[in-house]
């Protein structure tokens, strides 16, 4: 697929979800910080639950491989895998990809039950934050509710790491909007309503980072 413009990118989404006008200036905002972040060298983490969980694993496989565009590594790391390994290196160099660091923090299925255990399961998130939180990383929040304690304690904790904070959000509460320096509130009132707007919101974004970083 050819590579698109932030224009291209942005009248796609807009004519296919019209409703979605009224977020297009913070979808904007929320992709210059992303930029911002993988310019520097910072990675991306995300959090949710239930079916934003889910999204978050979503966006995550989104960044670290080829979405639309291939990705392919550089020429210096395609000569060291050959060099390195004659018999295999061709082929790894082949399917390899460019990737966007990002973190699913849901993933963790050892660590979630053992906080839950040991701790609290409303540190879960935030605990994973700190432990890899980086000064000008991002942490993608997603809340249907916009009031879900385990994320809004995420938020709380990567503010204090210096780590930058995005919501995917509807507007039925403004706990987690009001916490984030951005945040995406799409139109809805029933959380899968609010799932459903997220989706090609995030594609969105994920789009207009490949599109910029890839070619």
């Amino acid at each position: 697929m050819e590579r698109k413009s932030e224009a291209v990118i942005f009248e796609e989404l807009l004519t296919r979800y019209p409703d979605l006008k009224d977020c297009e200036a913070d979808i904007r905002k929320a992709f210059e910080v992303l930029k911002t972040c993988y310019q520097q060298g910072g990675k991306v983490m995300l959090c949710g639950n239930g079916g934003s969980a889910s999204d978050s694993d979503h966006i995550a496989g989104e960044l670290l491989k080829s979405m639309e565009l291939r990705r392919p590594i550089p020429q210096a790391t395609r000569d060291a895998l050959k060099g390195e390994f004659p018999v295999e290196g061709e082929w790894l160099a082949d399917r390899l990809m460019q990737g966007l660091p990002a973190i699913s923090l849901v993933a963790h299925a050892a660590l979630l039950s053992a906080m839950d255990n040991d701790v609290d399961s409303d540190m879960a998130y935030a605990q994973q934050v700190y432990a890899y939180a980086k000064p000008g990383d991002v942490l993608v929040a997603i809340s249907s509710s916009g009031r879900s304690k385990n994320i809004l304690h995420a938020v709380r904790v990567a503010r204090v790491c210096d780590v930058r904070t995005i919501a995917l959000t509807g507007r039925i509460h403004p706990d987690l909007k009001d916490l984030c320096e951005v945040a995406v509130c799409v139109p809805g009132k029933m959380t899968a309503d609010i799932q459903e707007y997220n989706l090609p919101v995030y594609h969105a974004l994920c789009r207009l980072l490949e599109n910029y970083f890839f070619e």
